[in-house]
């Protein structure tokens, strides 16, 4: 098999990865709820909790941070002629896309900071690392889900260019990846600035 058709099958196999709703399913099927219908609709972990409890939540993120991690590792396994790194920098957009626009819920997705995440825990692990301690510390400080969010998605970013530097495809791809998620939030932007994102309650 040529490398162009070994990448274009693994960029294929990262999009379906990512577009599974893991967020919409499991809720569905293990509560009868419709995480579309309450909250803010959203198909991610944090709507899911809502839905499901904490520990629903949890898992919808571990599997959408799976979603990107597992075709990236497949895409590095198998590849490894002159144009590997390409292919498995598509590879982990393509399982992004996947989650913010599934053809399965008509391109209507999340918002990618779970499957973001796992991009950067491949690529860039020390990224990945120093985002994750951004997420916490944002979140305990003001109890917002999408401040922690955006903190560990720019601090990711940044830490990819500091780590690999500005000639790397990674420390572009996380900035691609970077600047979507801050796109599927700018309605939470919005609230914010106006002071009227709420805080998730202490249970």
């Amino acid at each position: 098999m040529s490398e162009t058709l070994a990448g274009l099958l693994l960029t294929a196999a990262g999009y379906l990865s990512g577009s599974v709703p893991y967020g919409l399913v499991l809720p569905l099927l293990l509560k009868g709820v419709d995480v579309r219908t309450i909250g803010s609709g959203n198909i991610g972990a944090t709507n899911a909790a809502r839905a499901g409890g904490r520990a629903m939540g949890v898992a919808v993120f571990v599997l959408d941070v799976i979603k990107a991690v597992v075709p990236i590792l497949l895409a590095q396994a198998v590849l490894s002629g002159p144009s590997a790194r390409l292919w498995i920098m598509t590879t982990a957009i393509a399982a992004f896309a996947g989650h913010v626009f599934p053809v399965w819920l008509g391109f209507r997705g999340g918002k990618g900071v779970a499957t973001g995440f796992g991009i950067f825990v491949v690529l860039a692990p020390w990224a990945a690392l120093a985002g994750l301690a951004s997420w916490v510390v944002a979140y305990l400080t003001v109890r917002i889900s999408s401040v922690g969010s955006l903190a560990g998605t720019a601090v990711c970013a940044i830490g990819a260019f500091l780590t690999h530097g500005p000639g790397s495809p990674i420390a572009w791809a996380g900035l691609a990846v970077a600047a979507m998620i801050f796109w599927r939030h700018q309605e939470n932007i919005g609230r914010l600035l106006r002071g009227e994102e709420k805080p998730v309650r202490k249970a």
